[in-house]
């Protein structure tokens, strides 16, 4: 008979985990992308959006403000849930839940926070980005697509 006191070691993964992933833009339709640097976890020289992990205790919005903070050094000023994606990769294992934001910020204030892991800041048009994308990047910026395209019919006047 098993000890009732002894952890039952899992034959599984653990479960998934949750992260932000937000797209910041400045309201004209650019989206800023860093380019991933030699010390980051994976993908080294490909453009991403931001990301991070939700801390025990935060909203969304307080992972996602204090996200951008620390990677952007700049201030969130507008935040929106645009789309949810369940992200599985194999090398490594990992598993996520990746609730997506399009973040409001002022281009002038941008500036590289966490030198370790990004090598570079620009802007870009959905239309003009860089190659080569993370491996994760065109899903969501093909939700803030979708997303952008029905903030610009909401902004046009009816006459």
């Amino acid at each position: 008979m098993s000890d009732p006191t002894v952890p039952i070691q899992q034959s599984r993964p653990p479960g998934p985990s949750v992260s932000c992933v937000f797209i910041c833009h400045d309201a004209d339709g650019r989206i800023l992308l860093a380019r991933r640097g030699s010390g980051a976890r994976d993908e080294p020289g490909t453009w991403d959006t931001g990301a991070g992990g939700i801390e025990f205790g935060e909203t969304f919005e307080e992972a996602v403000s204090r996200e951008v903070r620390e990677e952007y050094v700049t201030d969130a000023l507008e935040i929106e849930t645009i789309g949810v994606r369940n992200v599985l990769r194999s090398n490594p294992a990992t598993h996520w839940v990746a609730v997506i934001f399009a973040v409001t910020v002022d281009p002038a204030t941008v500036t590289i926070g966490e030198p370790h892991k990004f090598d570079r800041l620009n802007w870009f048009t959905p239309d003009a980005l860089p190659n080569p994308l993370h491996s994760q990047t065109a899903a969501g910026l093909g939700l803030f697509r979708v997303w952008n395209a029905g903030q610009r019919r909401k902004s046009v006047p009816i006459e």
